[in-house]
């Protein structure tokens, strides 16, 4: 037999979704979208490619984002695009556009599901294409929208059947209190032993060293200054009013003093969804507030909250958990005909069967009884639907359960009846 070898493979750090393992993304999507649909979230979606600067000024150019995994090209025209890294700067930006914020009922409530691209190096969790849904509340300040987006997240996973993740929860305080901890932090930063790169983005960025995951770096930075303690009395008092409507919302979380996270448009909240099944790359989703990167990339004042949950890495946790989807069968009702009039009869049938709302599929090919039963089989099907010129000739079909085995003749007539009173 022979064996065929596509010339063509997905590029390095990517993956193809495939049936049947695509239906667990398909599914675990829904199941994040679901609660913001209820939450008065409506679905924005934005182009897959970005003015560079876009990203260079909201992400921050510090960021490894930015200067190490970001996909940045020119066109034949002459512009700069990148594929975007991330959501939250696209779907401000596409609100800014619209003048979403002057249509009043602020905040602005958008959630989101898309690829992502980013130039790592490639292990399990981490992928150069990776596929999020998100989640944005713009132009209001209050702390119960930060609540309410952790507590929307963590129904999410609890419905999925997630049970060992963990909610990290910091504030990074805001333009008064933070720049008084940057310079502190600075200052501990140089006298310690770290390389030209790191002291170089200490410089730009002091909080981004905290996010270095190399243990060198780590263990120096045990005695590091807390921003928690510099936090000002009105960071501090949105900070407890956050984790008071938490708490009372019944959802658990761990304080973090060290949190930052990787981009640089966070302000005062922030969080992270981690799994301890996943070894290193542990996060599988997180975000926070974000009240100065409408002004960063252009627009008015508009202080903004919000996430991004990781659909390949939850998909991860759900294995490492060993939690296995309640999944719809793609394929209900599967058609066996036999003979050329049998196969535009059923065909026929098949097609009503859809159009009332049941799945149903086609022996294709014109293969003969026993490969159509096979394909019956590997369809998953719970009915199989078959009949030959004899069964039509009398006005029927043959309705079988493929589990069971049994065979029942029913009228061609009544034939959506008894379907949907099998699969009820």
């Amino acid at each position: 037999m022979t064996t065929y070898v596509s010339t063509f493979k997905a590029p390095k750090g990517t993956y193809d979704l495939i049936p049947p393992n695509s239906a667990k993304y398909l599914a675990v999507r829904e199941a994040i979208s679901a609660p913001l649909r209820r939450s008065g979230y409506g679905y924005v979606e934005t182009p897959g490619f970005e003015d560079v600067n876009l990203f260079a000024r909201g992400v921050g150019e510090s960021t490894d984002i930015v200067t190490k995994e970001m996909y940045a090209f020119e066109t034949k025209g002459g512009d700069r695009l990148a594929l975007r890294p991330e959501g939250t700067a696209s779907v401000l930006r596409a609100a800014l556009e619209a003048n979403l914020h002057k249509a009043g009922n602020l905040p602005v409530k958008l959630w989101y599901s898309g690829s992502y691209y980013r130039y790592e190096r490639p292990q399990k969790g981490r992928y150069r294409h990776f596929s999020q849904v998100g989640a944005e509340a713009i132009g209001a300040e209050d702390p119960a929208l930060d609540a309410e987006l952790i507590i929307l997240a963590d129904e999410a996973y609890r419905s999925l059947g997630l049970r060992n993740f963990r909610i990290l929860l910091n504030s990074l305080g805001d333009k008064e209190c933070r720049p008084v901890y940057r310079e502190a932090l600075q200052t501990f930063l140089r006298g310690l032993d770290l390389d030209e790169d790191t002291l170089r983005r200490a410089d730009i960025n002091p909080l981004r060293v905290l996010d270095d995951k190399r243990e060198a770096v780590q263990k120096q930075l045990a005695d590091a200054p807390l921003l928690r303690d510099y936090l000002c009395d009105a960071c501090k008092a949105y900070h407890e009013e956050v984790r008071a409507l938490i708490t009372a919302a019944g959802v658990t979380f761990e304080d973090d003093a060290k949190l930052v996270r990787g981009l640089d448009y966070y302000t005062r909240t922030t969080f992270e969804f981690v799994h301890d099944g996943l070894g290193s790359q542990s996060a599988v989703g997180g975000g926070g507030r974000y009240d100065g990167l409408s002004e960063m990339i252009g627009g008015p004042a508009l202080p903004s909250v919000g996430w991004a949950l990781g659909v390949d890495r939850t998909v991860l946790a759900l294995e490492a958990e060993g939690v296995t989807l309640d999944l719809p069968s793609a394929t209900s009702v599967f058609a066996v005909a036999i003979g050329e009039e049998a196969r535009r009869i059923l065909f026929g049938k098949i097609t009503e069967l859809r159009r009332a709302g049941v799945a149903a599929d086609f022996s294709f090919g014109g293969k003969g009884l026993k490969g159509a039963m096979k394909d019956a089989n590997r369809s998953g099907a719970r009915l199989a639907l078959v009949a030959g010129e004899r069964d039509l000739a009398e006005g029927l079909v043959q309705l079988k359960d493929m589990e069971s085995g049994e065979q029942q003749a029913v009228p061609l007539d009544g034939l959506l009846d008894a379907v949907k009173a099998k699969l009820a």
